[in-house]
């Protein structure tokens, strides 16, 4: 892996760590907040014969995080290729 210069190396970092703290933040919101926060606004709907809020606690906080796997993949994978880093 090698960059072109120091700036393009800050660059990617940079683009690399938002992206982190922005699906961190989706992570966040989804377990902490339908989870826990909101648990009670969202138990007045049913998920497959489940209060919302009990679902997003027990299982769809696990979901959203194997798909936010994915997501980061694809995205690190269009970045590495912006920036010339992609693996071959």
């Amino acid at each position: 892996m090698a960059f072109k210069s120091d700036d393009d190396k800050k660059a990617y970092w940079r683009a690399n760590i938002h992206l982190l703290l922005k699906l961190l933040a989706i992570w966040f919101m989804v377990s902490f907040g339908c989870g826990i926060l909101f648990a009670e606004a969202l138990n007045a709907i049913q998920f497959f014969g489940f209060k919302l809020g009990f679902w997003f606690a027990q299982q769809g906080a696990i979901y959203i995080f194997v798909a936010l796997i994915f997501v980061y993949i694809h995205k690190m994978n269009k970045l590495d290729k912006q920036f010339g880093v992609a693996e071959e």
